[in-house]
């Protein structure tokens, strides 16, 4: 029998990609499942992008690059910091992977000694803990309650660090909750962690542009600029452009840290996708302005969606300012009795209900460090939200 390594003992499968695959398997069986598990927007991703791609392919962008990123990438990204976030970053400071998760990874490894501990705040995206502890790194998971937007506090950080501290990660606007820092509350974790010079930070803005309303997107580097030698800033182009199968994320951070990842990519992947990265080019440095049409769509999803969950009774949701996210608190809804005579009693058990009685797929938000909750995606449209939301009603007042 092949033996395994032990590392894998302490990582799980991605539930949320578990759980599109199992939406789909039924879709293929002819079940009519309504999936708003995926991270991923329904748009189509504009087709200047596309053609962007296919002249990159027609003039000859189809061979090996360069480890970290084609020159033209790497000068679009740069502007875009100076456009979008007024900082400055060399080329060497960039780095370019397969996808935002590359970052994540490579910034890890390059990073972690055993036993070295990584702040989480929950809920988190799922694939912080596993990523931390792939590496020897230690998973130290920061409870954020409705009570706080689920954002952390400086004082819940101030408590989690400790000597072995290595990173605090930040997200905003938040996978699964939407939620979005302002600059005030970004300050005043800027503050604390101004004290600690040995401590890297995460900043993961890859939902950047999809805020709503009036609010505004910062990270911490634009608030306190003195951490930028502190800080690496996660992005990429799958979310705001539509782009999640071209597979091309972004770092920017301290060239020490970008040169250390650029190593350990050239001996794993090597360089993203060329003909994916021609086309990231112009998603980064092309037209922005339809970004306002698609932000009005999500919007109205988001509101109408978010209306309609808190008409089920014992269900209840605070409402996102940014990314495509619900996150819904079922407390209401444990401890009663589904039809064929089972007790609900934890936000697994609620999601496994929903797909069996309303034939709607949602990841429990145990899966993201904080129950008992649910997540749903409202990047589908607007009729398919509307039917979800009827099926979750109907499957809820069966309950006993």
């Amino acid at each position: 029998m092949f033996s395994l390594a032990d590392r894998l003992r302490s990582i799980q499968p991605s539930p949320t990609l578990a759980l599109n695959a199992r939406a789909a398997a039924l879709k293929a069986e002819g079940i009519d499942v309504i999936n708003l598990a995926a991270g991923e927007p329904d748009f189509e991703t504009p087709g200047w992008i596309q053609e962007s791609a296919i002249q990159a392919m027609k003039q000859g962008l189809t061979k090996y690059t360069a480890v970290d990123g084609i020159q033209p990438l790497k000068k679009a990204i740069q502007e875009k910091f100076r456009r979008d976030n007024d900082l400055e970053y060399t080329l060497d400071e960039i780095t370019v992977a397969n996808g935002g998760k590359q970052i994540l990874f490579n910034a890890m490894m390059a990073s972690l000694n055993t036993g070295d501990e990584v702040i989480i705040p929950a809920p988190y995206w799922v694939s912080y803990p596993d990523v931390v502890r792939m590496f020897g790194g230690v998973d130290v998971i920061v409870p954020c309650t409705e009570e706080t937007g689920f954002k952390l506090t400086p004082e819940a950080l101030r408590q989690a660090i400790t000597k072995r501290t290595k990173w605090v990660i930040l997200n905003s606007p938040s996978n699964p909750t939407g939620s979005v820092y302002s600059k005030e509350e970004l300050k005043s974790l800027a503050d604390v962690l101004s004290h600690y010079p040995n401590i890297y930070i995460l900043s993961d803005d890859i939902y950047e542009h999809l805020i709503y309303g009036d609010v505004v997107f910062y990270n911490i580097v634009q608030v306190e600029p003195h951490l930028k030698n502190q800080t690496l800033i996660l992005n990429g182009v799958s979310k705001s452009y539509s782009m999640t199968g071209w597979r091309i994320g972004y770092g920017v951070g301290p060239q020490t840290l970008i040169r250390a990842m650029n190593l350990i990519q050239s001996q794993s992947t090597s360089n993203a996708c060329s003909i994916a990265q021609g086309g990231a080019v112009m998603a980064v440095n092309g037209p922005q302005e339809f970004l306002n049409d698609w932000r009005q769509i999500f919007a109205e999803r988001r509101d109408k969606t978010l209306q309609a969950l808190n008409q089920v009774p014992g269900l209840n949701c605070l409402r996102p300012d940014g990314a495509f996210y619900l996150y819904v608190n079922c407390q209401g809804v444990l401890g009663r009795q589904t039809p064929s005579g089972k007790i609900l009693e934890t936000d697994n058990q609620f999601c496994a209900y929903l797909l069996d009685a309303a034939k709607v797929t949602a990841v429990s938000g145990d899966a993201f460090g904080l129950s008992p909750y649910f997540r749903i995606s409202y990047a589908t449209s607007l009729e398919l939200l509307q039917e979800a939301c009827r099926r979750i009603q109907e499957a809820v007042l069966q309950l006993r």
